[in-house]
């Protein structure tokens, strides 16, 4: 397995992130510490900013219960790393987690050199499959009228559940299975 930019291999280790203690026997063989959840975000209404929550359940063929972009198709959640929203601020965006729709803000998981069918585990027990990478933009969103740009539709990252459980901001984030 390679690692990338900021990964640690935590197999036959405990690791102390924050105030996170992850025990080796803990973490299955293959795994790489990636990141961290920085924030959850949902809302009950499509086309409506995004609320930030302290947690939140993820559901198989479904994705983050009480958000309206859930469902049974392959977006089910997105993802948006903390350093592209920041990237957006310096160019003078008043931006926050959640302002791009993405239900789950990371740090410190280099979203884009993923690929199709990456798993990530969030928090225990929880796991994601990436299954897109950017998005059309059919309309221009309000961060595109701020400053004629917007970051979701290029590095926004979509994904199914493929194992439930709940996640909460501070979780790890797992690269799975070598990919």
């Amino acid at each position: 397995m390679t690692q990338g930019e900021g990964m640690v291999d935590v197999r036959g280790t405990d690791m102390v992130i924050g105030p996170i203690t992850l025990p080796s026997k803990s973490r299955a063989e293959g795994t790489t510490i990636a990141g961290t959840i920085k924030a959850i975000s949902i809302s009950e209404h499509k086309g409506v900013s995004k609320t930030n929550v302290a947690r939140a359940q993820l559901q198989c063929e479904h994705g983050i219960v009480g958000d309206a972009h859930a469902g049974p198709w392959h977006r089910q959640v997105s993802l948006l790393a903390v350093e592209s929203i920041d990237k957006m601020a310096a160019q003078g965006a008043r931006v926050a987690p959640g302002d791009f729709a993405e239900n789950i803000t990371t740090k410190g998981v280099d979203l884009g050199k993923l690929s199709i069918g990456s798993k990530l585990r969030l928090g225990d027990t929880a796991e994601l499959e990436i299954t897109q990478f950017g998005k059309q933009c059919h309309s221009r969103c309000a961060i595109y009228a701020q400053i004629g740009d917007c970051i979701m539709p290029r590095e926004g990252v979509f994904a199914k559940v493929v194992k439930p459980g709940w996640i909460a901001v501070g979780d790890a984030i797992e690269v799975c299975n070598g990919h």
